[in-house]
């Protein structure tokens, strides 16, 4: 029985994905993810009524979802949201150069190790 519930649940997820596909409609999840705004932000902002929303039958029931066009305009126009893209920005940045720094430091390293075996 249990297998039954889950072939329902991804039949369901299969047939949301299949009407989203190509919409700009996505999950409350993935609007968050793309724009960086928190999913409590897209909560509040749809109950102000500041972008819209909807309702679809999702695999683990009713599912919101929000036009990510909106979304993005509605983030880049919040100074809070701008503020966090732009500090997970610079820590990107910051993580690259680190990156590329232990790169280098580990090269450096293996050089100095070959010469001591010689």
């Amino acid at each position: 029985m249990e297998w039954e519930d889950r072939l329902d649940d991804w039949e369901l997820e299969l047939e949301l994905n299949a009407q989203l596909e190509g919409s700009d409609w996505v999950t409350l999840e993935r609007a968050a993810a793309e724009t960086g705004a928190s999913r409590a932000a897209l909560r509040s902002w749809y109950r102000a009524g500041q972008i819209p929303s909807r309702l679809v039958e999702g695999p683990h029931g009713p599912q919101r979802l929000v036009p990510l066009a909106m979304v993005s305009a509605r983030a880049a126009a919040s100074p809070r949201v701008r503020r966090s893209a732009e500090r997970r920005q610079a820590e990107a940045a910051e993580l690259e150069s680190l990156r590329r720094r232990v790169d280098q430091l580990e090269r450096r390293v293996a050089e100095l190790e070959q010469r001591e075996e010689h």
